[in-house]
């Protein structure tokens, strides 16, 4: 176990946040101080990361969220996933000459949810009115904040596009036509007029705080939002990466229909924990499968640096993400075996296929007996053949970034997204992953100032396979906040941007923390990594087998080893891998919590505050 971290592990009583920009961590602390709850705290950092991280999500984007409330004893999964609009079916693509949703553009847009989602859990478990939440997000929008360095490297990266196609973007991301400088402040002021316009016509029809937030919720989903939204994906047509001009297929109609759900976790005990996930329209299952194998191996017997520690979790990652493939879908369209998928008899008989060699081949298990329907998993070389990627792909896409005064052509793809983590005095807890509506992933609505989501493209349009294409229906995401109970009480808040990499980096952040006995901020600094056997979930889906992205930290030992037993190995950075944030709570001696936090390293962007 690491003696040195990063950074302190934060400890204290009052209340702690971990969130991956350190804005976004002070403004929710800032609530806490001023006598907001967790839900208060956590709405308040939500959109305050969509203005200090736009490159990775924004007001129009998504954000499932995992609450415990500690008046109802109770934890819950808040879907704030849109769906597929009316218009978006698998005909309709394939009868524009398409095999796959595109990553970027107009048509791969569903409801943006996060908005009802934050809305929602402020509505139900908040204390503050929806003025004061978004009053730190407006006033930096309007008055400026620092642009990390690796907000320029998505501008850049897509600038061309901005300068000659999506011109609504080029007036918000090139002011005065003009590259911003890293580090210089910066100004949203469409987002904050309106994020002000929303709150004053709220407060003038409600005459409450619920009904206040309710008007709010309908100017969004019913009113002057879905409105301007409506008319743009109606009306203009624009380029996406198929090389061509398509309109959007997002209408005022699949916005008034839409809101945010409650459900269920879904759950897997590890030991003294309950691991606690969003269902299987999320990524989060995965976690809980390879948790569930893992019980039946010997992985607490290794150093979390060797060779069979990481070669364990990485087949096991594998087998998770083959069922996946196959088996998950929205399970209010598609039916799911998720009980036996996550049942201890099927990790049994799944960890039979671990070896000593690496994987090569897709294995999805058979639960319930029944034979597994893969896509087309050689559509990705078809769809490059014909595409036009110079201007992005489906994940965030970002330019290298030299010295400042030099830009390079090269640009490289790195999925991410957002997370937070709250938890205050009262024991109250909030984990959720915003993402979506980034910047170079749709044209801001001219009206808006901001961009739609383009989740859509996470769909597949081959017949029969759980993740079909399917109006009305969430399409498999890959965020995926976690929670976790310690001996029946609530305990832990965490997780991680990363697209395909979520549920990896945490899992095995939580085997070093709950197996291994590392604090939160040892389990998140210590070396990581994430294997690539599967097709990606972003456009244009490309399968890759039996890769294995390393950071270069862990020892040339393990290294070679992992090399002799088949691993293809990609050794990365030292700091590469992994954008954890986490944050606990235990009964204190004499009485109440003790709470702690910790956050991300790498990046030099996540923070964990607390008192």
């Amino acid at each position: 176990m690491a003696e040195f971290t990063t950074r302190p592990e934060i400890q204290g009583t009052f209340g702690v946040v971990s969130s991956t920009h350190w804005l976004a961590s002070q403004v929710a602390m800032g609530v806490l101080e001023r006598g907001g709850n967790a839900f208060d705290a956590a709405v308040a950092g939500g959109f305050m990361l969509q203005i200090v991280e736009p490159h990775l999500n924004g007001p129009g984007g998504e954000a499932p969220i995992m609450i415990w409330s500690e008046s109802e004893k109770r934890m819950r999964v808040i879907c704030g996933q849109g769906t597929a609009p009316a218009l978006a079916t698998p005909s309709f693509f394939r009868g524009q000459g398409l095999d796959l949703v595109p990553g970027i553009g107009l048509l791969p847009a569903t409801v943006p949810g996060a908005f009802g989602g934050w809305l929602t859990m402020l509505r139900d478990y908040g204390t503050w009115e929806l003025d004061d939440v978004l009053r730190p997000a407006i006033n930096y929008a309007n008055n400026g904040f620092p642009l990390v360095p690796r907000v320029v490297q998505a501008i850049v990266a897509v600038e061309s596009m901005f300068r000659n196609e999506w011109t609504s973007s080029a007036k918000v991301w090139l002011p005065d036509g003009r590259l911003p400088r890293p580090d210089a402040l910066f100004r949203n002021p469409a987002v904050a007029a309106t994020y002000t316009r929303i709150a004053a016509e709220a407060a003038n029809r409600g005459t409450d705080r619920a009904s206040r937030i309710n008007a709010a919720l309908s100017l969004w989903y019913r009113g002057f939002v879905a409105e301007s939204i409506d008319n743009f994906y109606r009306h203009v047509a624009v380029r996406d990466c198929t090389g061509e001009r398509h309109h959007g297929l997002l209408r005022l109609s699949d916005m008034a229909d839409w809101q945010a759900s409650y459900e269920e976790p879904v759950m897997v005990d590890y030991g003294r924990y309950a691991v606690a996930k969003c269902g299987p329209w999320s990524q989060g299952p995965v976690f809980l499968q390879q948790l569930a194998m893992l019980k039946h191996t010997d992985i607490a017997t290794h150093a979390a640096d060797s060779a069979a520690f990481v070669h364990c979790i990485a087949e096991v990652a594998k087998l998770a993400m083959a069922d996946r493939l196959a088996w998950y879908g929205d399970p209010a369209h598609v039916d799911v075996p998720l009980d036996t998928l996550l049942s201890d008899a099927y990790a049994r008989d799944r960890v039979k296929a671990l070896a000593a060699q690496a994987s090569k081949v897709l294995n999805p298990g058979h639960p319930q007996g029944r034979a597994p329907q893969l896509p087309d998993l050689e559509v990705a070389g078809r769809v490059l053949a014909g595409a036009d990627g110079r201007f992005g792909i489906g994940e965030p896409t970002f330019a290298e970034l030299p010295p400042v005064d030099t830009w390079l052509d090269r640009e490289i793809f790195v999925g991410d997204t957002c997370h937070l983590d709250v938890i205050d005095r009262f024991g109250n807890m909030v984990a959720a992953t915003p993402s979506g509506g980034w910047l170079s992933s749709s044209p801001v609505i001219p009206d808006l100032g901001f961009s739609i989501n383009t989740r859509l493209q996470m769909t597949w349009l081959d017949d029969g396979v759980p993740g079909r294409l399917q109006a009305g229906a969430r399409p498999n995401t890959t965020l995926s906040p976690g929670m976790a109970l310690r001996d029946g009480q609530p305990y832990m808040a965490f997780g991680t941007p990363g697209g395909d990499q979520q549920d990896q980096w945490t899992l095995a952040f939580f085997i070093r923390h709950a197996a291994l006995g590392m604090n939160l901020q040892q389990a998140i600094d210590a070396p990581s990594w994430h294997v690539e056997h599967y097709p990606a979930s972003f456009w244009p889906r490309a399968m890759k087998v039996n890769r294995l992205a390393i950071e270069s930290r862990f020892p040339s030992d393990t290294l070679a080893k992992l090399a002799e037993a088949g691993h293809e190995v990609i050794v990365g950075g030292p700091w590469s891998e992994g954008r954890i944030s986490a944050c606990t709570r235990e009964s204190a001696e004499g009485g109440g919590l003790l709470l702690r936090a910790a956050a991300n390293p790498r990046g030099m962007q996540g923070y964990a505050v607390g008192r």
